[in-house]
Formats: C-alpha cells, structure tokens, sequence
C-alpha cells in the first residue's frame, strides 16, 4: 500500500478552546430533516468539560460552503463540519474544503484502502465477486478524495472514512458525514484522540438564580459592572413569560470558568439582592 502523505505538525491550543459547528445540506434548511447533530455535539463537549461557542447551517450552495470554510480555517477554533463529503452530485464539502485551502484533492492512500475494503465486504455479504474495476466501485473512491493534506477521521459504521484539514489560523475542521450514526462516533473519535488534553481543563460552569418581578433594564447596570470586574465570565439574563413552573420571571446569572463563576456570581447575587427583589431558587449548571 503506498505511504500516507506528509502531514503538517497538529496545532497544540494552550487557550481556551472555541468549538464550532457546520452543518451542510438543503434538507436541513427545507425542513426535510430536523438537525440532531448540534445537540449531540453540545452533549459530547459537556462531557469533556468543554463547550459549543458557534454553529452555521448552509446549503448545498458550492460558493457559499467554500466561504463559511474560509472562515473556519481563518481562524484558530475547533470545528466540525457534518453533511455532504460524499460523492454524488449535490456533494460539494469536499472540494469546497480544497478551494477554500488552495490545496488540490488528491485520493488519500489509507482512505482508498479502507474503500477498497468496505467493497470487499459488501461484495462478500452480498455473495458476489469483488470487481475493483467495475464502474460503480471506481467511482465510489471518490469518498476518499481529499485536500491533499488532510488527515483520516476513522468511520466505525461502514469504514468509509471522514477527514481533517488544518486552517493557516492555527485551528482545524473536521469532515464528517450528514447520518449520525456515523458521524456522531467520528466526532467523538477526534475529541478524544486529538483534543483529550483539553478535557476538564477549562471546564465551563453556569450559575444563576430565578428573579420575579423586575425588568432587565433594572439589572443592566449591575450586568454590566460584573463583566467589567470579571472579564473571564460572561453575565446573562433570560427572561420568561410563560415558564411551566415559574411563570414571569429572569434568570438572572454568569457562565464560565469554574475558578471564575464563583467570584463573579457571589457579586451579582449580592447586588440583585441590594434591589429588594422577590428571588426564587438558584440553579448550578456543569
């Protein structure tokens, strides 16, 4: 088998990580299908102590998947693409991920091996010869062609492998397919094997407490003198209407890092309380 291309040293972040998502396909824009994969993606984040910080949906537009890609690799943040790396016609990932590199597609050594391999198995369940040269199975190795130094993301579900591409902003995008049953493993695969020295260690906490009776304007001031003495966490307010148990209400908190939240939210309960406001529970959030 011939030998992997070179690739590029993986950037090391030593900041904050910043997590992104891209999902790409009409069907999610029409409403023929409904995106699971933000959800998942902020479940398999939280896990780790980590965050989603961005998400950006897109048609199957060519020019439009190269710009939003553009930007993704412009900048130094972790992002997962999801949707349209396959190799029928309304498939554009790939090759906008190339133009938006400057990089040509090649067909990737290990990823024509594991094609070539999930050919094989199917041919075998199916009880049929392997024909390597049969028009069909010629054209389903363009799934493994891509900018010509990308990595493999490997797919446990069929072997039909997903891939990794460094931006010149120091950060990657990692391609993986539309259907979650692979792409949500391939996504895991990469936190773990690529990012597992983040895990816990900017570990993210939100806490807030449950205000009747007062309007956002009230609190803007006291908002806004806690983000400027705590530059780390960021200060929120949700107001509700109609919650099932609450009623009219604002939750009223901060979000961050840990080391950072407590600080930062002791002092904003302390000033929502100079308000003589009616205060219902507290909630913590890892």
């Amino acid at each position: 088998m011939p030998h992997a291309l070179p690739h590029p040293p993986r950037p090391v972040l030593e900041g904050p990580p910043v997590f992104g998502l891209i999902i790409v396909g009409d069907e999610i824009l029409s409403g023929k299908r409904a995106d699971k994969h933000m959800p998942r993606l902020i479940e398999l984040l939280g896990a780790r102590g980590l965050q989603l910080s961005w998400a950006e949906y897109v048609g199957d537009a060519p020019d439009r998947i190269t710009a939003t890609l553009a930007r993704a690799f412009s900048t130094a943040d972790v992002v997962f693409s999801c949707g349209g790396i396959g190799a029928t016609p309304d498939d554009h990932t790939r090759q906008c991920a190339a133009r938006a590199l400057g990089e040509p597609l090649r067909l990737h050594p290990q990823a024509e091996a594991l094609i070539r391999e999930r050919m094989q198995d199917t041919a075998r369940e199916q009880g049929l010869p392997y024909e390597p040269d049969r028009q069909d199975n010629v054209h389903r190795l363009n799934m493994g062609v891509f900018p010509e130094h990308a990595r493999i993301i490997p797919n446990p579900y069929n072997k039909i492998p997903g891939f990794s591409c460094h931006g010149p902003g120091g950060g990657s995008v990692h391609f993986v397919p539309g259907f979650p049953v692979m792409a949500w493993p391939m996504m895991e695969w990469v936190l773990d094997q690529h990012y597992s020295h983040l895990h816990q260690r900017h570990a993210q906490q939100e806490r807030s407490v449950v205000i009747f009776g007062s309007m956002e304007a009230t609190l803007t001031p006291l908002m806004e003198r806690i983000e400027a003495q705590y530059p780390a966490v960021k200060v929120f307010s949700l107001p509700s209407v109609d919650h099932a148990e609450y009623g009219r209400h604002i939750e009223l908190g901060v979000k961050g890092p840990r080391d950072a939240v407590e600080p930062a939210y002791a002092e904003l309960l302390q000033g929502v309380k100079g308000f003589d406001l009616k205060l219902g529970p507290e909630l913590v959030r890892p």
